[in-house]
């Protein structure tokens, strides 16, 4: 469906030549000061357009809080946010009525509805993630409030050029602590953090988009100030949540948590995270984070970090065979504006799924202790 969230709920709308996208935000506090300038930097950061290693198609996404607010202050009531559609062009689709772009949504949407947008990639196209982007500034600026909550995402790979994400780096442990999204904005437009290898990715896809081509990359998160115990137990882990949501993004392909797959190398007495208490706030930690800050699908309290695989673009303008819907044989190339890497624009759209999952999650855990404060005083 197009919900998501249980108390902190978000629904988008749209598809990628509408006349408009965005989303209807229900479950945000009261009385919480937002403006549309609290959403615009960060669909500002998503847009396209930015340089020339992103779609040249040249969208403001200027965006325009419709209800929920009042002289600057939230309602509680849904709050509805639009962005209009500027720079349609559906004729650049033209030849998709007739051939399905190989790995993309036109059959199994056609297939799936009996019917499909006639123009880009319809409501599987990345301008549906406008509205995910907005519902996730708000997310952030309430989790801000309530716990100083940092998320931050950047580019860790492109193609087979990696920065070393091995959690007993401690050049990566560095970065998960410390760095910031200015720091990250300013180190190109790659946003890989690591200078000595973000010329090379820069190369890479410039290399790949010269050759009317694509290439995938993994964007990396980490979430620090996490609120101890979000999450539920069994199938609401805060891990299962985070993955449920990083997949709902477009072209991605691949989740990974703390370890993730290379913990798997490892043996039981290196990759347990033992605990200490800390002499300077007296709670709980642990001296190592394997374990990505959950544990038994819940929040410890330690930064929570992981990694996310999107798959090189589908849409290219280099010749493809295929098939038109009545099994004839062909050759398509897409005339459409298309990213040849995705990951620089998904860097915002990883950090608003993330805080959607944390902050319905920190509300769902509010609920539950106020609750046992009513029972508690009730004396049952």
């Amino acid at each position: 469906m197009s919900s998501f969230g249980t108390f902190f709920k978000v629904t988008t709308y749209g598809e990628s030549h509408c006349k408009s996208v965005g989303c209807i935000v229900d479950g945000v506090p009261p009385g919480m000061d937002l403006t549309e300038a609290d959403i615009q930097t960060q669909l500002t950061r998503r847009r396209p357009g930015q340089s020339a290693l992103t779609t040249p198609r040249n969208e403001r996404d200027a965006v325009q809080i419709q209800s929920g607010t009042e002289f600057g202050k939230t309602l509680g009531t849904p709050i509805a946010m639009i962005v209009n559609n500027k720079d349609q062009r559906p004729n650049d689709y033209t030849e998709t009525d007739v051939y399905p772009r190989p790995s993309h949504a036109d059959y199994t949407y056609l297939t799936k509805y009996g019917i499909k947008a006639s123009s880009g990639g319809g409501r599987s196209s990345a301008r549906e993630t406008i509205g995910r982007v907005a519902a996730g500034a708000i997310a952030e600026k309430y989790l801000t409030l309530v716990n100083n909550v940092e998320i931050v995402a950047f580019v860790s790979s492109v193609g087979s050029i990696a920065m070393n994400r091995d959690p007993r780096s401690e050049k990566f442990q560095d970065i998960l602590e410390n760095i910031t999204r200015e720091q990250v904005d300013a180190s190109g437009p790659i946003r890989c953090p690591d200078a000595e290898i973000a010329p090379s990715m820069v190369s890479e896809v410039e290399k790949h988009r010269d050759d009317h081509d694509s290439i995938g990359g993994v964007v990396t998160c980490v979430i620090r100030n996490m609120p101890v115990s979000l999450g539920e137990p069994a199938f609401d882990k805060l891990e299962a949540l985070l993955a449920h949501a990083m997949l709902s993004i477009p072209a991605t392909k691949g989740f990974e948590i703390g370890s993730g797959f290379m913990g798997t190398t490892m043996c039981g007495s290196e990759h347990n995270d033992a605990f200490f208490v800390d002499g300077d706030s007296g709670r709980f930690r642990t001296k190592t984070n394997f374990s990505g800050g959950i544990q038994g699908g819940i929040s410890n309290g330690e930064n929570v970090y992981f990694s996310v695989g999107f798959k090189p673009p589908a849409t290219i303008s280099k010749e493809q065979s295929t098939v038109s819907y009545e099994g004839k044989e062909g050759v398509l190339a897409a005339r459409g504006r298309h990213d040849p890497n995705v990951v620089p624009r998904a860097v915002p759209i990883v950090e608003a799924m993330a805080a959607l999952v944390i902050a319905d999650a920190h509300l769902i855990q509010e609920s539950r202790k106020a609750a046992a404060a009513i029972v508690t005083s009730k004396g049952f």
